[in-house]
């Protein structure tokens, strides 16, 4: 089998010389490549937006992309068969903690955008979308970033670069090497599935550079544009069997093939006053009201995945696909939906919108894991079922809807099965912390204590649970 490598036979959108770097990426993953990268190489036909992109919490994902010369395959998988085609426009890939190289790409006034890809809890914000100041990798980070700022005046520096755990304080850092650069104008575009991630990032943003100094935070506010973006494309983790299948389409070994699904979307509202890739010849939209079709993809496409990966696993199934095809999890899930569908305008057409989606759960070729999508629910809890249950409990509904995902969580924490999460220790606290008979009365305040009005729901959930 012959390497993936840019000196070999291989077509290319774009071609195959590295692109020179006019686009940072945080958080180098499955997801970014099958859309923020696929809409860029889409439209970037003549080889101008080379994107220079860092891991989230691990180097593997670049240690395996330059070994291939950061060339990838992207298969599509849809109900009549997979296509491949190989992604050029990565030029270079780095380690999260590679804060010389994201300075350096920062520095360039070639560079006019940062997209983000660092999931929910990568934010390190609480309930309200704030810095979660008892997080410790938050705290370690805003204290490194207040010695550094001391240290380094607001002049150029020479003082040595902090060791920062979150994606964006680091990002924070090189906005900060691009002020005293004078490098001009940028702009960020988070992509992770948070209601109001432009505000919500800006927030963050800001918070971090107040502790450089009156000088630094005053240019990131004046010189960084935060866009907002709804995000969509199904892309389950790739297995073994997805190695082998992208060889056979290409005739390429790739030890880090992407699989996606053939729907796409990227809706933006937001300025790019240095300049961006036209995203929207590859279908992406740009609005000036976000929100609605934000709310639409949260509560309609993430919050039943959410409900599938707390409830539906709990019936034994590993798959979106083989979830849906329950009759009691479908039912669940349109519950879900009726109530989440009562605040969603017309004109974003949600009955099609749910139409379309059980169309795409249902696709067999799409192994997307509910364990996978398991990581990290409380975040994701907190974002997709809490505001529909809350909107419906205020309006004087039983928000019944809301109730399998949340009881399903409850009781996975409560028996030690659940996935992954990046807040385990806050998990771990409150259960620790319960009285006896209470653990499951502890996560739901632990979830939201705002639920706690509602003693019916309440107890609807720990019946269920």
């Amino acid at each position: 089998m012959t390497e993936l490598k840019r000196n070999a036979d291989i077509s290319a959108k774009g071609g195959l010389e590295r692109r020179p770097v006019r686009s940072v990426h945080l958080g180098l993953g499955a997801f970014f490549r099958a859309h923020q990268a696929w809409y860029t190489s889409e439209v970037d036909t003549n080889g101008e937006w080379g994107i220079s992109a860092y891991t989230g919490r691990s180097p593997r994902a670049a240690e395996q992309l330059k070994s291939q010369d950061c060339l990838y395959t992207l298969v599509v998988r849809g109900a009549e068969g997979d296509d491949a085609q190989v992604i050029s426009v990565i030029s270079e890939a780095h380690a999260a903690g590679d804060l010389e190289a994201l300075c350096e790409d920062l520095r360039s006034p070639g560079v006019s955008l940062v997209t983000l890809t660092v999931t929910e809890a990568g934010y390190g914000t609480d309930a309200k979308g704030k810095l979660d100041r008892s997080n410790s990798a938050v705290k370690a980070d805003l204290e490194a970033l207040a010695q550094y700022g001391a240290s380094a005046g607001e002049g150029e520096s020479d003082a040595s670069l902090p060791t920062l755990e979150t994606a964006l304080a680091r990002l924070v850092l090189g906005l900060d090497a691009r002020r005293r650069a004078g490098g001009g104008t940028i702009a960020v575009v988070p992509c992770d599935n948070l209601p109001g991630n432009g505000p919500l990032t800006r927030g963050v943003i800001d918070e971090y550079a107040a502790l450089l100094g009156e000088e630094s935070a005053a240019w990131i506010k004046d010189n960084v544009s935060v866009a907002s973006t709804s995000i969509d494309r199904i892309t389950p983790k790739a297995t073994e069997d997805d190695l082998e299948a992208a060889q056979e389409l290409t005739g390429f070994e790739d030890a880090s093939p992407v699989v996606t699904e053939p729907f796409a979307s990227w809706i933006i509202e937001g300025e790019f006053p240095a300049g961006r890739p036209e995203w929207e010849k590859a279908g992406a939209i740009f609005t000036d009201d976000l929100e609605p079709y934000e709310n639409r993809k949260l509560w309609l496409l993430n919050g039943a995945h959410t409900l599938l990966a707390n409830a539906a696993v709990n019936r034994g199934y590993e798959t979106v696909a083989d979830a849906i095809g329950d009759a009691e999890v479908r039912a669940e899930v349109e519950a879900l939906w009726d109530e989440a569908s009562r605040y969603l305008p017309d004109e974003v057409d949600a009955p099609a919108y749910r139409e379309a989606l059980l169309e795409r759960f249902e696709n067999p070729h799409i192994k997307h894991l509910l364990a996978q999508i398991g990581n990290d629910s409380l975040a994701k809890l907190r974002i997709r079922i809490v505001p529909i249950a809350l909107k419906e409990l205020a309006a004087g509904r039983e928000a019944r809807g809301a109730v399998p995902a949340i009881a399903g969580w409850i009781r996975r924490q409560r028996d030690g099965i659940a996935a992954p999460d990046a807040q385990q220790g806050v998990i771990d606290e409150a259960i620790a912390n319960a009285s006896d008979g209470g653990v499951e009365r502890a996560l739901l305040e632990l979830l939201e204590p705002e639920l706690m009005n509602y003693p019916e729901f309440v107890e609807r959930v720990l019946e269920s649970a």
